[in-house]
């Protein structure tokens, strides 16, 4: 059985081949199309990887097709253009603009696209389908606006009007675009008999809302040619400050806890494969290997809070990570990456393929809380009444402070940082899910909705929520009625004030009543409040919670305070403490700890406010000469009598350790042939750890001795 078949890790990389950057994943992304592409998948392959191609689908390379050199046309004005004319770049480039995804554009991807079937990859991963909120001034997207909406563009600044349809149109164009070159890729491979699969890596609806960006997100589900999805989750976006109890500042694991909840509705109750990113360093290069190395413990860990999937790309570009050169603490001077933490990293990497367990226990502090999130959040990232285009650019560092505010995102935190921070099992909810999955909200317990910074597409979302409360289910609706964005034309407007108006209607209660009202076996409360406010100060988080605690009593759910989540999956222990805690957790049994990278035998520790653990149980199904953890990947285990032996494969020049179940000290440990003293054992917890240098071809490791004594 080829174990590396279900892809369960993997990750991306431009660089040729290099034994300092062999993961020893299950499969690797060769990224980018240029003259080394063929080659690059090639030499991966010969190492023993199942190997796809990532590019990115609205950036890259493609200097042919914007000078005219494709089809003898200028196609610069399909770059994503601001209001004041200017291309929206990629990074620092000078010449890699986002792309307006027109039918030309779409043509020529495919065109580029199609001699990699001929290489016979796994899958192809079309990155980051994405268009800001700012660009849609290009010739070529004021001629697609009229194209689709059959009316004069106009301009995105000029009213909330405008700026909502300008996000639909950029979400349908990236949609549009993606369904063609997938359904065509997948068509071409087929008839030459290969099957070759198309996913999506994107970041989290979440995020992109927050960063104003639009991109497909559920219109992904509806695409036949896309087989899944990479969900784009890691430091550099969970770090994106945000507001709670009047204070503003980065919550790196309460974000990403958020933002892996909300991609898991990529793929949710679908047969299409989903992975967790992970990234140990980040975007940012001036930050220290310490800051690097605790925030990606921060991500890790959120991400593993989230059972529901156990694939993982494990990094992008290794070659950063272990041939990078960043600061120490006080330090300006940059170095290579510190042992112990190339060590580290590789043990959670390795681990991270054993995450496909079917036990599950998780800690239950109260009721199960959805927050929901639309695709049309994406439309309203724009305050009316600003003359000053820098304002509202929707860059991440953007300067002035009503910027900030648009950035902070409030209105969502509002509603899903109070009760998380109570300990409480937040996860945010695709709105547009509703449509085909009505049942979706059976896993939840007390649904939090607001119609303030987004809006239902259509009544049958409302349907669908009014047959949730009419099961059994628990909905508070926040919102005053303020959003500029009430007045756009839709379905509601001339009808109803507002599409919350018309949710009352459907579940049979009056909008403006002040308190929770019996609907068939659930209840329904409207409250009249901007869902920003329960950020301002800890009184207004406290009235939220007040809010969602009483009306989950009400519905008959307990409700138990804390500042731990975590969960049990076969063997491990995963878990947090919330950063806004004041205690901090204690944790007693027999561990191994996954993020020290000793690899100690701990039985009792106090997780710090703020501070994540990943325990490997020793007492679990106990096996002798059973692996327990390894930075390195571990094949061709076997054990036969009192003898252990294995191959472990790691990258070149990286500090291996693998922790090994053995009940008594072994009379010798022989690396490679070679007798080693490179070892510890503890008797009483029996455990043998084992050391080496990392060879991607693999280090042969045997265990001789010591079972009969016992």
């Amino acid at each position: 059985m080829d174990l590396r078949a279900r892809e369960a890790t993997g990750f991306q990389e431009s660089a040729p081949y290099d034994p300092k950057i062999d993961l020893r994943t299950d499969f690797v992304m060769a990224y980018g199309l240029d003259d080394s592409t063929a080659d690059r998948i090639a030499r991966w392959r010969e190492a023993g990887y199942r190997v796809h191609l990532m590019t990115g689908i609205s950036w890259g390379k493609y200097q042919d097709y914007l000078d005219g050199r494709w089809d003898g046309t200028d196609h610069w004005d399909d770059a994503q253009t601001d209001r004041d004319g200017r291309p929206i770049l990629h990074g620092k480039s000078t010449d890699i603009p986002y792309m307006v995804p027109t039918l030309a554009f779409t043509e020529y991807l495919i065109e580029k696209l199609r001699p990699i079937i001929a290489l016979d990859v796994e899958g192809i991963h079309l990155e980051e389908p994405e268009f800001w909120a700012r660009g849609g001034y290009a010739p070529s997207f004021q001629r697609e606006w009229l194209a689709f909406y059959g009316e004069p563009w106009q301009p995105p600044h000029s009213g909330p009007e405008a700026h909502y349809r300008s996000g639909q149109l950029m979400q349908h164009l990236l949609t549009r675009c993606l369904d063609r070159v997938t359904t065509v890729l997948r068509d071409e491979a087929l008839r030459l008999g290969r099957d070759t699969r198309c996913y999506i890596p994107t970041h989290s609806l979440l995020n992109y809302t927050q960063w104003q960006i639009v991109s497909p997100e559920s219109r992904l589900r509806d695409l036949p040619g896309v087989h899944g999805a990479i969900a784009q989750v890691w430091t550099g976006t969970a770090r994106t400050p945000n507001v709670y109890a009047g204070r503003h500042a980065e919550r790196t694991f309460e974000t990403a806890y958020l933002e892996y909840g909300i991609a898991q509705d990529l793929t949710r109750g679908t047969d299409r494969t989903l992975w967790f990113l992970h990234d140990p360093i980040e975007d940012h290069p001036g930050r220290t290997w310490e800051d690097y190395r605790a925030n990606y413990h921060r991500t890790l860990v959120a991400s593993l809070l989230h059972p529901g999937v156990s694939r993982f790309e494990v990094a992008p570009w290794p070659r950063r990570i272990f041939t990078g050169r960043y600061r120490r603490e006080g330090s300006d001077e940059r170095v290579g990456i510190p042992a112990d933490t190339a060590t580290s990293y590789l043990i959670t990497m390795n681990a991270l393929r054993d995450l496909d367990q079917a036990e599950l226990i998780t800690d239950d502090h109260g009721p199960r809380i959805g927050v929901l999130l639309s695709d049309t959040a994406m439309f309203q990232r724009w305050l009316p009444g600003s003359e000053d285009p820098e304002k509202y650019d929707g860059l991440q560092d953007a300067p002035g402070p009503q910027s900030r505010t648009l950035l902070d995102f409030s209105p969502f935190y509002g509603l899903a940082l109070p009760p998380l921070f109570e300990g409480q099992r937040v996860v945010p909810v695709q709105l547009e899910l509703l449509l085909t999955d009505p049942a979706l909200l059976d896993e939840f317990d007390v649904v939090l909705a607001s119609y303030e910074f987004q809006k239902p597409s259509s009544t049958a979302i409302n349907d669908a929520l009014a047959g949730w409360v009419r099961r059994g289910g628990a909905l508070l609706y926040v919102g005053d009625g303020s959003d500029p964005f009430h007045q756009i034309r839709s379905w509601w407007t001339g009808r109803y004030p507002t599409a919350a108006h018309q949710l009352a209607e459907a579940l049979g209660v009056d909008h403006d009543h002040d308190g929770a009202v019996a609907v068939g076996d659930g209840l329904a409360r409207f409250v009249a409040a901007d869902p920003a406010r329960f950020t301002e100060s800890p009184a207004a988080a406290a009235a939220l919670v007040d809010l969602v605690r009483g009306l989950a009593g009400l519905a008959g759910h307990s409700w138990r305070s804390g500042s731990w989540l975590s969960v049990r999956r076969g063997p491990y222990l995963i878990g947090a403490v919330l950063s806004e805690a004041t205690e901090p957790h204690p944790q007693t049994g027999r561990w191994i700890d996954l993020l020290d990278p000793d690899l100690p035998v701990i039985t009792e520790l106090e997780v710090p406010p703020g501070g994540v653990v990943w325990l490997r149980e020793l007492d679990h199904e106990p096996e002798v000469g059973q692996v327990l953890a390894s930075a390195g990947r571990i094949e061709d285990h076997q054990v036969a009598a009192d003898v252990l032996a294995y191959r472990c494969e790691a990258p070149a020049e990286i500090g291996v350790i693998t922790a090994l179940r053995w009940p008594a000290r072994p009379a010798e440990v022989m690396i490679d042939g070679t007798r080693t003293d490179d070892w510890r054992h503890d008797q009483q917890a029996g455990v043998l750890w084992v050391r080496h240098p990392g060879s991607p071809a693999g280090t042969s490791v045997r265990v001789i001795g010591g079972l009969s004594q016992i």
